[in-house]
Parts: C-alpha cells; sequence; structure tokens
C-alpha cells in the first residue's frame, strides 16, 4: 500500500490566501483549498475525501500539484484531452488477467474500506499492486473488462439507405401463449457446459429454490460435492426464503453425508463482469434476436436452448396464488 501523502510546511501568507479561497465562488478553487488545508492539519487523503465526497485520487492530486505548484494549484489546469492508449497498452493478456482475479476479491484485502468495486478504485489498486506501469482511468478498465467478456458485435443486411433498428413488438392480448419468460442458467466452467431452466412470467423465490434443487441434482449426477453459487442481489436471490431454503438444505446435506453443499456469494452492485456466465448471455442474445418479427415465449426459449446446447426442460413454476 502507498505510504500516507501530506502538503509541505505552508507559509503564513500561503495559509492565508488558503483561507480566503475557502470563500471562493469557483468550487474548483474552494474544493483545492479545502483539500490543502486538510491536509495540513494532518488528515489523510482517504479521509479528507470521505469528508469532502470526492476521490481518495482527487485528493492525492491536489496535494501532489501543491507541492509542486504552490498556490498556482488552486488553478484549474488544461480541460484539453490527453492522448489516450487502448485499453491493450496499459493491460495484457497476463495483466487482464491479474485484473480479473483482483476483482474477484474484496477491496478490503487491498486496504480499502468498502466491500464494493468501482470502475475507479479498480484503476487505483491495478496501479498499487503493479498491473499496470502508470494510473489508468476507469474507462480503461471498463474496456478491459469488455475485451475479458468477449462482448460481440452485431451485424446484420440492410437496404441502402436504411439502418436496421431492433423494434420491441407488441405481443396481442389474446395471445394465449406467456408475455415474456425468465430464464435461470447454471453454467459449469470447468465442463464448459451451460444448462437452463425457463419461466413462465416472472422470477420469484418460490422458482429460486425449485432451480437450486435441481440443480443440486445435476451436480450430485455428475459426481460433485459443492455449488459454487455466484448471483447478484435480486430480490429473488436474497429473500428471507431462499435464504431459509439454503440453510435448511445445507444442514441436511450435512447431517446426512450425501448431496451438494451450497456456497452462495453475492457479488457487489452493479458488477455483472464478474460472474461467468454472463458473456454467455450476451452471445446468446445476440444469436436468437429478430430484426422484424416476433418470436413467440416458447420458440425463442427454444432458440436459446438450440444456442447453449442444452434440451429444453419443462419450465418451472408455483401455485398462481403464490406467483
Amino acid at each position: 500500500m502507498r505510504p500516507p501523502i501530506f502538503i509541505r510546511s505552508l507559509s503564513d501568507t500561503e495559509k492565508e490566501q488558503l483561507e480566503t479561497a475557502l470563500r471562493s465562488k469557483d468550487a474548483f478553487v474552494m474544493r483545492r483549498a479545502q483539500i490543502i488545508l486538510a491536509s495540513e492539519r494532518g488528515e489523510r487523503a482517504s479521509r479528507i475525501a470521505r469528508s469532502l465526497g470526492c476521490g481518495s485520487q482527487t485528493a492525492r492530486d491536489a496535494i501532489h500539484d501543491f507541492n509542486g505548484r504552490g498556490l498556482d494549484a488552486l488553478e484549474a489546469g488544461s480541460s484539453r484531452p490527453r492522448r489516450t492508449r487502448s485499453a491493450f497498452d496499459n493491460f495484457d493478456n497476463k495483466a487482464a488477467e491479474s485484473l480479473r482475479e483482483m476483482l474477484h476479491r474484496s477491496p478490503r484485502e487491498f486496504g480499502r474500506e468498502s466491500s464494493l468495486w468501482t470502475l475507479e478504485m479498480a484503476a487505483q489498486v491495478s496501479f498499487e499492486e503493479g498491473l499496470t506501469d502508470e494510473r489508468v482511468s476507469g474507462e480503461t478498465i471498463r474496456a478491459t473488462l469488455a475485451r475479458l467478456l468477449g462482448v460481440p458485435t452485431l451485424s446484420s443486411w440492410a437496404e441502402e439507405g436504411q439502418p436496421l433498428r431492433l423494434v420491441q413488438q407488441s405481443v396481442a392480448k389474446d395471445d394465449p401463449y406467456p408475455k415474456a419468460v425468465s430464464c435461470y442458467g447454471l453454467y459449469l466452467p470447468e465442463l464448459d457446459d451451460t444448462r437452463l431452466r425457463f419461466v413462465d412470467g416472472r422470477p420469484v423465490s418460490g422458482i429460486t429454490t425449485q432451480f437450486l434443487g435441481w440443480c443440486c441434482g445435476e451436480l450430485e449426477a455428475v459426481g460433485r460435492k459443492v455449488l459454487l453459487l455466484i448471483w447478484d442481489n435480486a430480490s429473488w436471490h436474497i429473500s428471507k426464503e431462499v435464504r431459509r431454503w439454503l440453510g435448511k438444505h445445507n444442514r441436511e446435506v450435512k447431517k446426512s453425508g450425501e448431496g451438494v453443499r451450497i456456497v452462495s456469494c453475492l457479488l457487489p452492485k452493479r458488477s455483472p463482469w464478474l460472474n461467468a456466465i454472463e458473456p454467455k448471455w450476451v452471445h446468446g442474445k445476440r444469436k436468437v434476436v429478430e430484426p422484424d418479427g416476433l418470436l413467440g415465449a416458447y420458440e425463442l426459449a427454444d432458440r436459446v436452448c438450440k444456442v447453449f446446447g442444452c434440451p429444453h426442460y419443462e419450465h418451472l413454476s408455483v401455485p398462481r396464488e403464490v406467483a
């Protein structure tokens, strides 16, 4: 971890001008003065950032700038964009994989006071851990993650001068088939195998527990003992019903010595790239999309199953009064 950084000693004149700058109508000048004076009081950059609601790097940059330029640091620098490098220039394949492994760990392991990663935090820690030669932007982290996920492009033919657009189609009110379907997925990276179960309508906790029970049966059949369950904070993942089911299931497995134990790992919010199944969904959507015409719910489910090479199992359901 980097050692803490503080500003150099202030002269009486500098301190007087900084205190005057606290009343400036220019937000940049006022913020810079706040950071510099807080550092002069012995506060660390991380604490200053929390107090002022800015990033730790912002506070560090202000301190570095003042130590180098003095009171000129109160003036904003040029807003002209710098020449940017590609994400691959900063992260080669080895460094990109190291980034992925880093993001699967808690930020607290790297001295951060949050359990949730942000792009800017990932950029800073990547530099501190030696993954990059210089501090990169959050956008570089985003581009690198997109490269890791292999986000595909979508191409199609269209009439000359007429761009192809995907338009949401409306389902007739008297259509007897479901208006929408939901899909649960089980991805086994070591087997490169994806298995799906569809739901007519929206997912609910009762469906989630059915799916988890089915997953355990599938894994037990191939000799697995533990299911590492990586999912987000959706309500049908973290409800009391699901948590109770998981606790009861694991107790029964421990008592009997048979079955598949489930280890649940909740992802940080807005961090879908940490789940290995996400690029699978992206590629699947690209392959079943229909630019014109409306796909029925079951036809759509059939297409998705063919993309992943898995059977189209009977759809999961719960009694109507529960769903």
